[in-house]
């Protein structure tokens, strides 16, 4: 009998090993460079910048990024992803004084562009390595590896930049890039994805008229396909409520839950918990679990969750009910985004997946953006409450699209991936 967790994959395990350490590394960068940029400049607007560079390249470098996912070995655009970010760091050593912002924001932007291209590269990439039953394991376990790498990360960052400075930071970044580039390259060589001649039609469900053709397609021929729409959509309103959290959750931590900066990186820091908890179960020990179903779930709980924190001030200030909340949201999160990886991994053709996860990284930049502008209506006549009542509901909607519009994968044939052996799968 064949495990049903991705884990048993020695491929998938090299993959996840790599995410994993190349995670903590973000995650260094991530705490301590804005925290650099405030401390240079003293200003909550500079440290809003440093942010929103981080939203542009998804945008702006989309089309090529499906362009070049389509045509070459994944495997060596994440390995050389890896190298141009450790690279990359190397200005950030002349970061000392206010005038050398435009270093730190170049790093910044050369970063978020580089990442444009890893993370559809890598969700492209690992349905060539695990096999049908297997991808919401995988894709949990992906999404477990990134709250592991929060979680050690994080605090890690604060830590060097306290006892040494950027310079400390950059080096173990570094390093942490280079290894994941090491682990990544030793992953077994799979046909580039454009060359799947048995690839169908990017705006159709059925075969593509010339089975000649070999090309893989593009950003906006990969946001038509029709079996995807609903994956989409969820993802743009899901976004949207992502966005304005973004924007709203300090208000809401200062203003009506009467908390102090303390409170507020407790709260954002135990999401963690949930969302590891969440990893845990569903890469390691959840069964036959439909994508569909998860994701419906998660956003379900996710709108549940947000209403009653948002309204509970009204009962009780006590931060531990809240601890307790944030907590457990962190586990539909790691769902939701464990199922929506595979119905898009599944759903759609090899020589289209670059396309669709680059018009994933697209969708989900314009909808933050949205919800980022949204949020800040709250300094108007519309007010705080309502805002995050409507974003509450927001995720309920997504559950709503998620059941009603994703497909239903049980019905699809199983695949097997070409990299899924495992030891159970030798033994004669």
């Amino acid at each position: 009998m064949t495990p049903r967790t991705a884990f048993a994959i020695p491929a998938f395990r090299r993959l996840w090993a790599a995410g994993l350490i190349s995670d903590t590394g973000d995650w260094l960068l991530f705490i301590a460079l804005p925290l650099v940029v405030f401390q240079l400049t003293g200003s909550a607007l500079g440290t809003s910048i440093a942010f929103l560079l981080e939203l542009v390249p998804a945008v702006v470098l989309a089309p090529l990024a499906a362009r070049l996912i389509g045509r070459f070995d994944r495997r060596w655009i994440m390995v050389a992803v890896n190298i141009g970010q450790a690279l990359a760091l190397l200005p950030l050593l002349w970061v000392n004084e206010v005038a050398d912002l435009p270093l730190a924001y170049a790093v910044i932007f050369v970063h978020a562009s580089l990442s444009t291209l890893f993370e559809p590269a890598k969700n492209t990439l690992l349905p060539d390595l695990v096999d049908t039953e297997r991808l919401v394991s995988a894709n949990a376990l992906i999404g477990l590896n990134q709250n592991l790498g929060r979680l050690i990360g994080g605090p890690l960052g604060g830590v060097l930049l306290a006892v040494g400075d950027l310079g400390l930071i950059v080096a173990a970044d570094a390093v942490t890039y280079v290894i994941s580039a090491v682990l990544i390259a030793t992953l077994p060589a799979v046909k580039a994805a454009a060359h799947d001649r048995g690839s169908t039609d990017a705006t159709a469900d059925t075969p593509h008229p010339d089975s000649r053709d070999v090309r893989a397609v593009g950003l906006l021929a990969a946001l038509r396909i029709r079996r995807l729409r609903g994956a989409f959509a969820v993802i743009l309103v899901s976004s949207v409520a992502q966005g304005m959290f973004l924007v709203l959750f300090v208000l809401f931590a200062l203003g009506p839950l009467r908390g102090s900066d303390a409170d507020v990186g407790l709260l954002r820091g135990i999401q963690a918990v949930g969302a590891v908890v969440a990893g845990v179960v569903l890469g390691f020990i959840a069964r036959g679990s439909s994508p569909r179903a998860l994701t419906a779930a998660s956003l379900f709980a996710f709108g549940a969750l947000s209403l009653v924190t948002w309204n509970l001030p009204a009962v009780t200030t006590d931060v531990w009910p809240y601890v307790l909340l944030f907590a457990a949201v962190g586990a539909p999160g790691v769902i939701m985004i464990a199922g929506l990886m595979s119905v898009l991994q599944e759903e759609s053709e090899p020589r289209q997946r670059g396309a669709v996860f680059a018009a994933v990284g697209l969708v989900s930049a314009v909808g933050q953006a949205l919800g980022i502008l949204l949020g800040a209506l709250s300094d108007g006549a519309i007010g705080l409450l309502p805002l995050l009542e409507a974003q509450g509901c927001l995720y309920l909607l997504s559950g709503v699209i998620a059941l009603l519009w994703l497909p239903r994968m049980e019905d699809r044939p199983t695949r097997k991936a070409e990299g899924a052996t495992d030891a159970v799968s030798r033994t004669p």
